[in-house]
Parts: C-alpha cells; structure tokens; sequence
C-alpha cells in the first residue's frame, strides 16, 4: 500500500473522530454516528490493505 493511501485512510479516521466529538459535545446523535462509521470504515480498509500485504509476505517467503 502506497504511503499516500495510509495517508488518506488515517485522514479519513482523524475526521471521523473529529466528528464524533463534536457529536458528543453538541449532542448531536447523527453527526456521533457519522463519525463512528467513517472511524470504522477507515479501520476495515486499513484492516484489508494489511491482510492483502501479509498474503504477498507469505507468497514471497515460499518463492524464496
């Protein structure tokens, strides 16, 4: 994975947990749960971009 892909998907949390604050503090359910599932969101494709590079790791220790 590229550094600029880490770059947005930690962006993409870093707003989602800023949203989830400002949620908190206004009491604002929606923007809450916005924030929550773009936290989330950012989580499952950083989460994907891991397991699909410890697969390469593992193809590359066999050709070796």
């Amino acid at each position: 994975m590229s550094f600029t892909d880490k770059a947005k998907m930690k962006a993409q949390e870093m707003s989602g947990m800023a949203k989830e604050r400002i949620g908190d503090v206004t009491d604002n359910e929606r923007l809450r749960a916005e924030g929550a599932s773009e936290q989330s969101t950012a989580r499952a494709r950083q989460a994907g971009q891991d397991v699909k590079q410890a697969g390469r790791d593992v193809k590359d220790a066999f050709e070796k």
